[in-house]
């Protein structure tokens, strides 16, 4: 706790000064320690002792990227399925166990992961070896629990699309932005890939990705590397090895032209606008500026998308932008709900010619620095906690290609210019590059069309 208050209090002088800010981390590099069982599955370990507590991240390399159609979805399912019971401890034990040594767990996935938490008093940490072990080597893919989970995610899938605009409206601009690479599903997949999964497209796709040689394990807390190594080697290690999956080929075909999809839905009250432009992936150059960028454009009251639409126009009743971490080249994306009486193509003009107004003059020294400020504090409150730090290891080390970079992550964001922020809004927020996606309850046809 005291490190913490510690910590805290540097990050208040930090956001102030913006000097030498990787001397004030805690954790340094060199504490992380990892070694890799014989089966090819890395382990990293950060000692922690400032609480009896530990975390257990396991990041299984795969995500809605590694399927393809007839499959799409299949990712997500495994999310469901790992805690639908294996051979040691079968159906609903899982929880059971872990809550009856004092921990709970979670999990998501994503375009490019699949990730696993467990938190716990350290002191039960085999107990968690043995849990994931059984789940990883044993998982019971049986005809019975597959049919009922299936029903599961056709339902959460068909009503999250209810519920959501948000999500209505991406799964149609992700489709259109993208016309080759997997990206452009939905990461809950199609619904006839859900209603049509075989048993042995299961069996495979766990085989193949739930391979020891397919994770990165972090675990932080009340710890000894000693203590994980043994029971990593006695739980994990007879877990054998499996080919390599086949990897990701695709490139996506650069967007000549903008691109345009109407969704109607009849329930929305007011129209939603999605608009995603293609960007690099997390490992380029330009990550920083336009993570800054999206800052700048959606964070807080003062920012530029939410002053202009919401306080000073009132076109808008709320707005964000979204830049996801990425393995391959993703879409940088703003959104926005329209407000009462506001149509849409007033609302998008509004969006469009704040984002004209950054490729043109570009951004102040002052708005910059105040996104600086609020990045750092956000960056050592993460990194104040055990689960801060065990996520963003390994969030680095499979994002960004070396853990290590995240020790230098407030000098990489403290080097971004008000240039760097023009460049990158000029190069990638161009209409050439853009999807507009529309979501109404009007929908899209007049007599007069025909």
């Amino acid at each position: 706790m005291v490190a913490i208050k510690k910590l805290i209090t540097r990050c208040s002088v930090l956001a102030v000064a913006l000097v030498s800010l990787s001397s004030y981390a805690i954790t340094e590099a060199s504490d992380v320690k990892q070694f890799k069982l014989k089966n090819g599955m890395q382990i990293m370990v950060l000692e922690d002792h400032s609480i009896p507590n530990a975390n257990m991240y396991i990041f299984w390399k795969v995500g809605s990227r590694n399927e393809y159609p007839g499959i799409t979805g299949l990712s997500h399912f495994f999310e469901h399925m790992m805690f639908n019971g294996a051979k040691k401890y079968g159906p609903k034990m899982f929880d059971r166990t872990m809550e009856a040594a004092g921990g709970s767990n979670n999990a998501y996935t994503t375009e490019n992961l699949t990730v696993y938490t467990n938190w716990f008093p350290a002191d039960s940490m085999e107990t968690m070896f043995d849990l994931e072990a059984d789940r990883i080597q044993h998982l019971a893919i049986e005809k019975s629990m597959v049919e009922s989970e299936r029903g599961v995610v056709s339902s959460e899938r068909t009503t999250g699309l209810e519920n959501s605009n948000f999500r209505s409206i991406w799964q149609e601009v992700k489709g259109a932005a993208f016309r080759a690479h997997p990206y452009s599903w939905p990461v809950i997949g199609h619904a006839s890939d859900i209603e049509n999964w075989s048993l042995e497209d299961l069996k495979e796709y766990h085989k193949t990705y739930y391979a020891p040689n397919n994770a990165v394990v972090v675990i932080a807390g009340d710890v000894t590397v000693e203590k994980v190594k043994a029971l990593a080697k006695k739980y994990f290690e007879p877990i054998p090895a499996q080919a390599e999956p086949r990897e990701v080929h695709t490139v996506e075909p650069e967007q000549k032209g903008e691109r345009r999809v109407y969704a109607h839905k009849a329930s929305v009250t007011t129209p939603n606008i999605m608009i995603g432009y293609h960007v690099p992936n997390t490992q380029h150059k330009d990550y920083y500026a336009l993570n800054m960028l999206s800052e700048i454009l959606s964070s807080g009251n003062s920012s530029r998308l939410h002053k202009s639409l919401v306080s000073d126009q009132q076109l808008a009743s709320s707005v964000f932008t979204y830049f996801p971490e990425s393995i391959d080249p993703n879409l940088f994306y703003i959104y926005a709900v329209a407000a009462k009486d506001v149509p849409a193509e007033k609302l998008e003009k509004a969006i469009i010619a704040e984002v004209n107004s950054i490729v043109k003059n570009g951004v102040t020294a002052k708005e910059l620095e105040k996104v600086k400020n609020r990045k750092l504090v956000d960056f050592y409150r993460t990194m104040s906690t055990i689960n801060g730090k065990a996520n963003t290891i390994g969030t680095y080390e499979l994002f960004f290609g070396d853990y290590t970079k995240l020790f230098s992550a407030p000098e990489d964001f403290n080097k971004v210019t008000p240039e760097d922020i023009k460049q990158v809004a000029s190069k990638y927020l161009r209409k050439a590059n853009r999807t507009v996606g529309i979501l109404s309850s009007q929908e899209d046809t007049h007599e007069e069309d025909l």
